[in-house]
């Protein structure tokens, strides 16, 4: 029987954070004791931080390996072992994989048709056990589109979707308000001439009065067929969070203003900002600051979004804030594993899977030296 004891750590429990040590029997946590001795045979961990690890529900990095450049498709297999690699060495040892499921495969700012070919591929990997980590889907169902109904019915079941989120990117509200932000980015991204992006943001706008009320109350059939759980997109208005309550959301993604947060925590939606925005003390987007809602008790989770490593760092920043590293700690691994209905995982606690990180601090910087998956250790 494989068994393995960690002693003389700083264990991060779900509500503080003790001097002790735990036993791992099997792939689960069996026993926690408090105290700094190491018995003969434990692993020392001198004063470390063992955390249990963390929990990805919204990561593009997936998109990058395989896009590493504009017009650049690298090998699927490869890419999505260089991903799982990626973030088993930043202490995400469970990943929502986003992909987005609606196209629009006309025109010159054209978004082709990849999220069921890539999940095959991801799938087959997982299942000859070439993985680290832990893989679920993130179908990010996109209403500004003209195939997703079609794209969401390859899906079911067995395909481990865990999350769909309802992504709305009509031009002039939600994330892109501000259409000159929304201009800066498309045009840089699609290298479009300004009449181009003229024409693109009329199309979005007439996909959305033609295909967005269909195109949303199919994603949420769609998710109640999956058994995945529903989750909003950049909220802005208390009536945008009214209508995501109505659809049984439970996880709102990046809300845009303190109305909407307030609102989500209103009607009991568990509030996720991403980890960047935290570290640079602000949105890209100029929408409201995720440090804002920190400060005002209306953050519940965090997202690494797409910086892998910022999640460990934001956390982190969260307990030094609140002055309490547990409750930080909960944002990247209990709260996440709650939100997406994985009561096995995220938290250390006898008879969860031992899903777990040693990090160590330096000059303030968390640093992660070892990471475990059931009790396997993967980086």
């Amino acid at each position: 029987m494989s068994e393995t004891v960690f002693a003389n750590a700083r264990l991060v429990l779900p509500d503080e954070v003790v001097t002790g040590s735990l036993r791992v029997v099997e792939g689960q946590i069996a026993a926690i004791d408090a105290g700094a001795a190491v018995p003969a045979g434990a692993v020392d961990c001198g004063g470390d931080m063992i955390i249990p690890g963390l929990i990805e529900l919204h990561t593009d990095n997936l998109e990058r390996h395989i896009q590493p450049r504009p017009k650049v498709d690298w090998p699927h297999a490869s890419a999505i072992i260089a991903h799982d690699a990626e973030l088993a060495g930043t202490g995400i040892t469970t990943v929502f994989d986003a992909m987005r499921v609606g196209s629009i495969p006309t025109g010159k700012g054209r978004y082709v048709k990849y999220a069921r070919g890539l999940a095959n591929e991801l799938l087959d990997l997982r299942a000859k056990d070439a993985l680290k980590i832990s893989h679920f889907l993130h179908l990010r169902a996109e209403v500004c589109s003209e195939t997703l109904i079609e794209e969401m019915a390859e899906f079911g079941a067995d395909d481990r979707v865990g999350i769909v989120s309802l992504m709305d990117h009509t031009p002039g509200q939600r994330q892109f308000r501000d259409i000159s932000k929304l201009k800066a980015y498309v045009m840089g991204k699609n290298n479009l001439s300004e009449a181009e992006f003229i024409e693109h943001v009329a199309n979005l706008k007439d996909m959305r009065d033609r295909l967005g009320t269909q195109h949303e109350a199919a994603a949420v059939a769609e998710a109640a067929r999956y058994g995945a759980i529903l989750a909003s997109h950049d909220d802005t208005t208390e009536d945008h969070v009214a209508v995501s309550a109505g659809h049984g959301i439970r996880l709102a993604e990046f809300p845009t203003t303190v109305e909407a947060a307030q609102a989500c925590h209103s009607h009991g939606i568990a509030v996720m900002m991403g980890a960047p925005n935290l570290i640079r003390g602000g949105s890209h987007s100029g929408n409201v600051a995720a440090s804002t809602l920190a400060e005002m008790d209306l953050l519940d989770i965090v997202s690494s979004d797409y910086v892998p490593a910022a999640l460990m760092m934001a956390a982190v920043m969260l307990g030094d804030l609140w002055d309490d590293m547990a409750r930080g700690i909960a944002t990247v691994t209990r709260a996440p594993a709650d939100a997406s209905g994985l009561p096995d995982r995220g938290r250390i606690a006898v008879g969860a899977r031992a899903d777990l990180v040693r990090v160590a601090r330096t000059d303030g910087v968390p640093r992660v030296l070892e990471i475990w998956v059931q009790g396997r250790r993967v980086a």
